[in-house]
Order: structure tokens, then sequence, then C-alpha cells
């Protein structure tokens, strides 16, 4: 089933924190400069190289940057 626009309808993923979810979308955008969410394009790389997908590569990670750094307590 897909939407008006072509797109899947979205899936929930649980993540810990805007601590975790908001920097992982500042270093996709470093990997990943086009496209309606470099987050879901990275996912979507990773569940095919965890299933084992012909083809499947591991997603290449930015270097380290300020999402790098653990958050302040």
């Amino acid at each position: 089933m897909t939407t008006q626009r072509g797109y899947e309808p979205p899936k929930s993923i649980r993540v810990p924190s805007a601590d975790e979810w908001d920097p992982f979308g500042e270093a996709a955008k470093t990997m990943h400069l086009t496209g309606r969410s470099p987050r879901t394009q990275v996912l979507r790389e990773f569940i095919r190289w965890y299933m084992r997908r012909p083809g499947a590569k591991l997603p290449e990670r930015p270097d380290a940057g300020p999402w790098s750094e653990p958050p302040r307590a």
C-alpha cells in the first residue's frame, strides 16, 4: 500500500531520545545531501544489509562531528 505521492505509509521506530535522533539526522545529512529524509535512507540501507539482501552494503558512516559527542548530563 502506498500513499497518494507514491510513498509507503510511515513506520514507527523507537529511538531513546532526541539526543540520538536529532544528531543522527545531522550526521546522515553529511552523507546523503538529497532526498526527503536522509535518516530513512540510512536505515533502509542498514535493514537491507542486515537481512543479507544481494548487493546490500553496510551504510558508510560520516567522519566524527558534533553528533559524535555524548549528550551533556
